[in-house]
């Protein structure tokens, strides 16, 4: 729906909401604090945002145990780990700490889990909320999220639903003249951050309303992409595994670890790649094969898994090529 694109955004998270069970309906729980005032009530283009806690709450994923007793059946790769702290990409795609598996703000000894389908909960909130209000709602749920390069950690939008979760900016000008070619603002993260502002960690307060940007909210039967459009595809993710990882994971050589590492890389990346670190020049017989000496082949092997291409076995095509062994590029 049409609206402003910025100049004034206001965030405001109700107080009162009672601790969340199994079982509770998250729309009602919301229009019960939110009260009918100017800074209550909802309007036509607000953004609901919830936390994941909440909704996996009221979806009862609160299960006994500790984080650790259930890491492994909520990942589906561990990213790295560092003491105790280990970093895993969930089945949702999201690479969080403890496969976002929280043990604060619930009773001793229990746990709580992410959603099973955060855009899906998002989905059935808006269209609750949209029931109870007849109002165009966006619903943003959220977690908490550290960053590979900076301390400290940010709410994220891990789940969506009527919300322009990234604007796109590719091929506009700036007020110079210069084209923006790659700049897309992950604006349901921004949502997320702001909201968690007017939340606080320890208020009790799972709800925010963000009002001002109803230019991203959707028409009424839109629900969008979702977050997890959000998600980068891993064979693009080029921090898909911890620096120590990745070493193990390249000298291990297994192929399904090959992933993480990208899609395999050119030719001449590879090349020098392996004049760097080797000090081998590879001969280029075409863009998908290069030889390397023989005695350069054990290490030569493990650099080029992690450009996605393998050593080729000795013999078969191999055999008779004098005694350069060859290095070919893996399938996408």
């Amino acid at each position: 729906m049409g609206g402003s694109a910025g100049g004034s955004v206001t965030a405001f998270a109700p107080d009162g909401v009672p601790e969340v069970r199994a079982g509770d309906d998250l729309a009602v729980l919301l229009l019960a604090v939110l009260g009918t005032g100017p800074a209550g009530g909802l309007l036509d283009g607000d953004v609901v945002v919830v936390t994941s806690k909440a909704v996996s709450k009221s979806e009862g994923r609160v299960v006994d145990g500790t984080r650790e007793e259930h890491l492994a059946a909520e990942t589906t790769r561990v990213v790295a780990r560092r003491g105790p702290t280990t970093i895993a990409r969930t089945h949702h795609g999201l690479t969080l700490a403890a496969a976002g598996i929280d043990g604060s703000n619930v009773e001793r000894g229990r746990a709580v889990l992410l959603p099973v389908d955060p855009d899906a909960s998002a989905r059935r909130l808006r269209a609750a909320l949209r029931a109870r209000t007849g109002r165009t709602l966006g619903v943003v749920v959220t977690d908490t999220a550290g960053r590979a390069w900076r301390e400290g950690q940010t709410d994220i939008a891990v789940g969506a639903a009527g919300v322009l979760v990234a604007e796109d900016f590719a091929g506009r000008f700036d007020a110079h003249g210069n084209e923006l070619a790659v700049t897309a603002p992950a604006v349901a993260d921004e949502i997320a951050g702001l909201a968690e502002l007017a939340q606080g960690k320890l208020g009790g307060r799972p709800f925010a309303v963000v009002r001002g940007r109803a230019d991203l909210v959707l028409p009424d039967g839109d629900d969008g992409p979702g977050a997890r459009a959000l998600v980068r595809a891993e064979d693009a993710d080029m921090f898909g595994l911890g620096a120590r990882e990745a070493v193990v994971r390249a000298l291990r050589g297994d192929p399904a670890d090959r992933t993480p590492f990208g899609r395999p890389a050119p030719a001449v990346e590879l090349a020098g790649a392996l004049l760097d670190a080797l000090g081998v020049s590879a001969a280029h017989v075409d863009d998908d094969t290069l030889t390397v000496p023989p005695a350069a082949a054990p290490l030569a092997a493990v650099v080029a898994f992690a450009f996605g291409w393998h050593l080729a076995p000795e013999g078969g095509d191999d055999a008779g090529d004098g005694a350069a062994r060859h290095i070919r590029r893996g399938t996408p």
